[in-house]
């Protein structure tokens, strides 16, 4: 330690000059602005006011230690005493301006980020930060802590270090404010749809604290009010589903929708119950669907499958079940022809089973029953009318040329066989009514003696008093004419059944 009458040896340090509050002006300036002429004497007497004080009067004074301004609020906060001479900044004959300088700077910087730090609390703290953050929080005080204890030792730069580390954190913790409050409305939302009314009211009360008034968190706060009510909709809904009474669960399931339409387990519940009833009903529908097509009632078998298809629209089952009941429909009423074409056919009802065969091939062309049926009641239809004309109109057998033609009809018939009892007796029927149609019978004709007597196509007999004919079965036509007279005319029938008819013929009207 230097003696008090050794001459001091200054410390080289580098003068920084102040930065002003208001901008200077060049001397030019002050002329013209008229500054007094005794300015620049003045500040020559200042500067070397100054020089004594760094050098001169350190001799005279010893230092005393430092005492906290009243404006240092980590000073103020603390009666701790004074760090030794290691930790504190140096004193005395030893201290430099610059030092004491740099050592305000650093203090100054360090209160500014005290004074940051501390808005930012302040700001959390206004936003519930010890609700929804309390550890994070008490860490950023346990460093801000410790920083006050650096700042007393007057070991400004670690102190700094410090409030700068808590100020980081409490600025991490204001930035995800925004993620807080979604995460406390998110929670609040889980346990809406979880049924835990005292967890989505807590959540929400944190919610209001981090920013009060929040639109969503009124809305779901709305939504916690009527949750009790929900819950019991539920509750009745689930009871009805196991009962088996769907369309009441549906309708409970509906109101609570209504109630809360953004409640998931509410809207998932009614997707899932509405779902399980359509399905009952379409199950339903299927089996009642394939009850009727195991009865052949392809009508009812049909509506129960479209039905069933309206049901679950696009659904194969239906659709595959529709199908099988046009497949099966059709294969009945193919096997329906086939058998009535069979029964007309032993019946010998020709005409109906060609009609059977006909309709089975409008359902399908390719079928083979029908096909051959066809080509069997065809011809025997055509035969079997034949056979009917002639028997209805045997008068007919008498002309030659039909008898001629009836005679090869029968030998065609003879060879059918087998051959049925219809046409049996059809061929014994027309082979009696062609021998009798060419057996003569013999009529007696009658007329005046004055009366010219013809019958058409078979003779011109003049006039007689009685003639007799043998004429085959059949009608004819016997015409008198007489001068002076007018013609008759008349129509007769003979046949081997009964008498013979006795014709008479007199022109008796005088013209």
């Amino acid at each position: 330690m230097p003696s008090h009458n050794e001459q001091v040896q200054p410390t080289p340090f580098d003068v920084v000059a102040p930065t002003p509050a208001e901008p200077t002006t060049s001397a030019g300036e002050q002329r013209r602005e008229g500054a007094p002429p005794w300015v620049l004497p003045a500040l020559g007497g200042l500067l070397l006011l100054a020089v004594l004080v760094i050098f001169w009067l350190p001799e005279r004074v010893s230092t005393p230690a430092p005492t906290p301004a009243a404006s240092d609020p980590a000073a103020q906060a603390t009666t701790t005493p004074a760090p030794d001479a290691s930790q504190r900044a140096p004193a005395g004959p030893d201290a430099s301006p610059w030092s004491d300088a740099q050592m305000a700077k650093l203090r100054k910087e360090t209160q500014d980020v005290l004074g940051e730090l501390l808005e930012v609390q302040e700001r959390l703290e206004e936003r519930g930060v010890q609700r929804w953050a309390a550890e994070q929080f008490a860490e950023v005080a346990a460093i801000a802590t410790a920083g006050d204890e650096l700042y007393r030792s007057r070991e400004y730069a670690q102190a700094k270090e410090r409030y700068q580390d808590g100020l980081k954190q409490l600025q991490a913790l204001e930035a995800g404010i925004p993620a807080e409050l979604a995460r406390q409305l998110a929670l609040a939302n889980e346990a809406l749809e979880s049924g835990d009314i005292e967890q989505a009211s807590s959540a929400l009360d944190m919610a209001d604290a981090i920013e009060a008034g929040n639109a969503e968190a009124a809305a779901l706060r709305q939504r916690v009010e009527a949750l009790p009510q929900l819950l019991g909709l539920l509750e009745s809904a689930s009871q009805a589903e196991d009962s088996g009474d769907y369309e009441t669960a549906i309708a409970q399931l509906k109101e609570a929708v209504a109630l809360d339409p953004l409640h998931k387990r509410s809207s998932g519940e009614l997707e899932h119950v509405s779902a399980a009833y359509q399905e009952l009903q379409f199950n339903n529908a299927m089996t009642e669907g394939y009850t009727a097509l195991d009865a052949n009632q392809f009508d009812s078998a049909r509506k129960a499958f479209k039905r069933a298809a309206q049901l679950q629209p696009g659904s194969t089952e239906a659709a595959s079940a529709l199908q099988e009941v046009e497949t099966a429909a059709t294969a009945y009423r193919l096997a329906a022809l086939q058998a009535s074409g069979g029964r007309d056919e032993q019946a010998e009802r020709w005409q109906q089973a060609v009609s059977a065969y006909e309709s089975a091939q409008k359902i399908d062309p390719n079928v083979l029953f029908a096909r051959e049926g066809l080509a069997r009641s065809r011809d025997r239809a055509r035969l079997d009318k034949q056979f009917r004309a002639a028997i209805d109109e045997p008068q007919r057998l008498s002309d030659a040329a039909v008898a001629k033609a009836t005679e090869q009809m029968l030998l065609v018939a003879r060879k059918i066989t087998p051959r049925g009892p219809v046409l049996s007796g059809q061929i014994e029927q027309l082979e009696r009514l062609l021998k009798q149609a060419n057996t003569p019978i013999t009529v007696a004709l009658r007329s005046d003696l004055e009366t010219e007597v013809t019958v058409y196509k078979v003779a011109k007999l003049g006039k007689f008093d009685r003639h007799e004919l043998r004429l085959r079965p059949g009608t004819y036509t016997a015409v008198g004419s007489r001068m002076g007279y007018r013609d008759v005319r008349q129509d007769f029938t003979v046949t081997h059944d009964g008498a013979p008819p006795i014709v008479t013929i007199a022109c008796t009207e005088a013209i």
